[in-house]
């Protein structure tokens, strides 16, 4: 494989990473806070299709991603009552939440496009474009340093340059401020944090709506910057990839960086090598695209004893009286 080939796959990897990267750091914010969400499919698939719904109708991509965002976090909404408010399972209510939003995307767009639960295509200003960085072309003509600035860095949608910026963000909310540390309190100890006064069902709400945030921006990016439109079960299992890349990361902005950026360059390795031939046996195309979900099973059998969640993580708090 040439240089050029080397900065087409990695480029490739990192689109195909921002959609988990956001995933992967809205589970963070969620688990942190102690409130385990396995619907992060369900918040991406539900936002993919509004915000493809919405870019269609009215041809204005920034419109759709709002609309988007508003699906996930409706879906945000919900796993909050039932699983804070009302104190449910909140695994129960993940997957209710996976369930709910795969038959809906089918059905309503169905009911809307008659296209089978596809959304028309996505042209012009109903998708995001491509951001051309300062200088790029300027140096792209310099060794090692211009192709990755010009040809790897720049040339990417607006979503891709937000998601690496959320993660030196997540890190400074979680690690610098008020609401951050108090938010890794209540994961870890939520009786403590009650008593200082802090509302423990103010905090985990807050830490789930930022989860469906995320996974709003995920979704959008998914349907209007990787993809041209929605198509049925578009996420594909990204947002379990994403829960596995965060055990992997043990629950940290940066180590998810690196985490989702694997997952991405297995997968780009997968859509560039259809088949491999390795000591003279041909590793046939399936197996090469199921690579990243390989890596997901090893990960959730060799980590998943070792990586530590929050020791409150998934139990409904109950105040004292």
């Amino acid at each position: 494989m040439d240089y050029a080939g080397l900065i087409q796959i990695l480029d490739s990897a990192l689109r195909l990473s921002t959609p988990l990267l956001f995933a992967c750091l809205a589970g963070l914010f969620s688990e942190r806070a102690g409130v385990f969400d396995i619907g992060l499919e369900g918040k991406i698939l539900a936002s993919a299709f509004l915000s493809a719904a919405m870019a269609a109708y009215t041809g204005n991509v920034w419109l759709g991603m709002f609309a988007g965002i508003l699906a996930s976090l409706m879906l945000a909404t919900i796993h909050g009552m039932a699983s804070i408010t009302f104190r449910g399972n909140q695994l129960i209510s993940g997957v209710a939440i996976n369930f709910l939003a795969s038959g809906l995307t089918v059905v309503i767009g169905e009911a809307w496009f008659g296209l089978g639960g596809r959304t028309p295509q996505l042209e012009g200003a109903a998708r995001f474009g491509e951001l051309t960085l300062p200088f790029a072309d300027a140096i792209r003509g310099i060794p090692f340093i211009g192709p990755i600035y010009a040809d790897l860095l720049s040339g990417h949608s607006i979503l891709v340059y937000v998601a690496l910026l959320c993660v030196p963000l997540t890190w400074w909310i979680l690690s610098r401020t008020r609401f951050g540390l108090r938010l890794r309190a209540v994961g870890e100890n939520p009786a403590a944090v009650d008593t200082a006064g802090v509302s423990v069902v103010g905090l985990r709400f807050a830490a789930v709506m930022i989860c469906g945030l995320l996974c709003g921006l995920a979704g959008a990016y998914l349907a209007t910057a990787l993809s041209a439109g929605f198509v049925k079960e578009m996420s594909a299992g990204r947002g379990f990839i994403a829960l596995a890349a965060l055990i992997f990361a043990k629950w940290r902005p940066w180590h998810a960086l690196g985490a989702t950026f694997l997952f991405g360059l297995l997968e780009a390795l997968g859509n560039r090598f259809q088949s491999l031939e390795l000591l003279g046996i041909t590793i046939p195309t399936q197996f090469m695209q199921a690579l990243p979900y390989i890596l997901t099973v090893v990960i959730l059998a060799g980590f998943v004893g070792r990586a530590i969640p929050p020791r409150a993580g998934g139990e409904p708090y109950v105040k004292e009286r």
